[in-house]
């Protein structure tokens, strides 16, 4: 099986003013989406639009019960509304929703990973979505263009597209090759529907690139242009193990380890394990298992991974991170 193409549509794109489903644009990627499953290539969509789906037009309430209420509402909506889009060409909608718990932990990322693959052998298209019904703030994506970025991550898929009517980054057909370059270009504001802005894609494409995964931010153009050659496009880095993926972008960090200058050498020179003589701090409540976050002398992190043990039981001879849980940031 082909490696999987990610398509993220924003609030905007689905839903109109009145919070109605855009069924018109909706037949017409469904089409686009149809014909590249057809031709071996599963597709994934990230479909934002519930909120406002289930708000019917109404003003955004600040309440969270009312948003999650909102988002319970809409939900069914939205995947009714995909559903009749992708049923008239052979393909069933398949739903899945998220939060970030699902994938800060190993056993469940690697079920998610293994439900998408048996829907795509099945030769159905997911529509995956953020469960707000059941999220928060600390367990939440933040916003649907992350979403997309992690669930490209989890599939390795070979190329993440997000779509939206936000004013675009640079011009049609620049590639963008370091997160430099990124920053310095101008971004469109958000929409009044969504919460992401441009700035947003933009980071959601860094996430991407750094997992090895090309991404193309792009408007109004079909799929078929987007997968050749069109859009603004953010160059892949080089790619990892699937578990060094998730310990760098799905395993939460419960904590922090701060260590002196020679430990961070060993891990980050020698390829070493980190030892519990070189660790000079903990920030935060740690338990074996744990992701934490190893951060230098000046401050910065510089890697990532699995407490070996309890933050109370660090000692001479004790091993904190090994090597083989550890990834460099």
């Amino acid at each position: 099986m082909k490696r999987p193409l990610v398509v993220k549509l924003g609030s905007s794109l689905v839903v109109d003013a009145r919070g109605r489903p855009r069924r018109a644009l909706l037949r017409r990627r469904a089409a686009e989406i149809a014909a590249t499953v057809d031709k071996g290539t599963p597709v994934c969509v990230v479909s934002s639009g519930a909120i406002a789906l289930g708000l019917g037009g109404a003003k955004r309430p600040s309440s969270l019960p009312r948003l999650q209420a909102a988002s319970a509402l809409g939900q069914a909506a939205l995947q009714r509304a995909w559903q009749d889009a992708l049923r008239p060409h052979g393909h069933e909608a398949a739903q899945i929703l998220l939060t970030s718990a699902e994938l800060g932990d190993r056993r469940a990322y690697v079920n998610v990973r293994a439900a998408f693959q048996a829907l795509f052998a099945l030769g159905a298209v997911p529509v995956v979505n953020e469960n707000d019904a059941t999220a928060t703030d600390e367990i939440g994506f933040g916003d649907n263009d992350a979403l997309a970025a992690q669930v490209a991550v989890l599939l390795r898929a070979r190329l993440l597209v997000l779509l939206t009517s936000v004013p675009g980054v640079l011009r049609e057909g620049v590639v963008i090759s370091d997160g430099a370059q990124a920053r310095t270009a101008e971004f469109g504001a958000g929409t009044t529907l969504g919460r992401g802005g441009m700035e947003s894609k933009v980071a959601a494409a860094e996430l991407a690139a750094g997992a090895g995964i090309p991404t193309v931010i792009a408007g109004d153009t079909p799929l078929a242009e987007l997968l050749a050659a069109g859009g603004t496009r953010f160059a892949a880095a080089e790619g990892a193990p699937a578990f060094k993926l998730w310990l760098r972008h799905g395993k939460r960090v419960s904590g922090r380890l701060l260590v002196d200058a020679g430990a961070r050498r060993a891990v980050v020179e020698a390829g070493a394990s980190l030892l519990a003589v070189g660790v000079t701090g903990v920030e935060g409540r740690i338990r074996a298992g744990d992701g934490v976050e190893l951060v230098g002398p000046d401050g910065v992190p510089f890697a990532r991974g699995l407490a070996s043990v309890d933050a109370a039981d660090l000692g001479p001879g004790v091993e904190a991170v090994h090597r083989d849980r550890l990834v460099l940031l």
